[in-house]
């Protein structure tokens, strides 16, 4: 991936369009909002963002921390990976490859998908190693149940022979357990994406913390896991969209950078 637009990053403000800042500053917020709830695995790991009305993305530069992303910060890419544009850095900071290739794949052929979010957190980490997966074992699990895929690892996913696998494995679902490996959501916003990948998280480490316990796991009847499924499928759509708001103002009290 060859570098075709480079630019100062007091610069790119005046050399995007509004619709390009805004969906900077969206997708800044969630890598600072990942970074809050205990999401991050230092530099590595990966969010993106379609442009709306482009078939372009932005990504993180790798090798900043999720603290330090900002609007102005976020390399711009196309489906083939190529970058369109590219904030100059002190360290020479690229796209990481494994992000390039699995989220380029999942925004070519998911036009419903708009943010995807990959993590490696310690709890998404154990739960990808337990055979039974995730269980309809709480209320915030259940929000995932027959909603989530799973994909067996080979090897970390740097080659393009690897997209077709893991988008077999998505099909239309929400979210993903990527076995031996991590979590991954994706959304028609980033506030509906951070929304999936929060709660999965929570179920996560719940279901990691009750089978520490060594203890017997008490499972929802069929009659509740259905009547809840219905329940949450009648409200999906404000999902997300409702405290999104609100992290924002969180955001904006703690450190609003994310904005510049």
């Amino acid at each position: 991936m060859n570098s075709s637009h480079n630019i100062a990053r007091e610069a790119v403000q005046a050399s995007v369009s509004d619709v390009e800042w805004r969906a900077r500053q969206e997708l800044a917020a969630c890598y600072r909002l990942v970074d809050r709830y205990g999401m991050t695995d230092l530099i590595y790991n990966h969010i993106t963002l379609r442009i709306p009305g482009t078939e372009h993305l932005l990504i993180n530069a790798y090798g900043y921390l999720y603290g330090e992303i900002c609007a102005s910060n976020l390399i711009k890419i196309d489906l083939d990976g190529n970058v369109l544009l590219s904030p100059q850095n002190d360290h020479d900071y690229e796209v990481n490859r494994a992000g390039m290739v699995i989220h380029t794949a999942i925004h070519r052929t998911r036009p419903d998908v708009h943010c995807v979010i990959h993590t490696h957190t310690r709890a998404g980490m154990a739960l990808s190693a337990m055979p039974c997966g995730l269980l309809p074992m709480t209320q915030t699990a259940l929000r995932f149940h027959g909603k989530t895929g799973y994909h067996d690892f080979d090897s970390p996913v740097v080659e393009l022979a690897q997209q077709a696998p893991l988008l077999q494995s998505l099909g239309g679902h929400e979210v993903m357990v990527l076995r031996n490996h991590g979590l991954l959501a994706v959304g028609p916003s980033v506030a509906e994406a951070f929304s999936r990948i929060y709660w999965l998280e929570m179920a996560c480490r719940t279901q990691v913390d009750a089978m520490a316990a060594s203890a017997e796991i008490v499972l929802p009847s069929q009659q509740a896991i259905d009547g809840t499924r219905r329940a949450m499928d009648a409200r999906a759509d404000t999902f997300g969209k409702r405290e999104w708001p609100a992290l924002l103002r969180l955001l904006d009290r703690v450190d609003e950078s994310y904005r510049f």
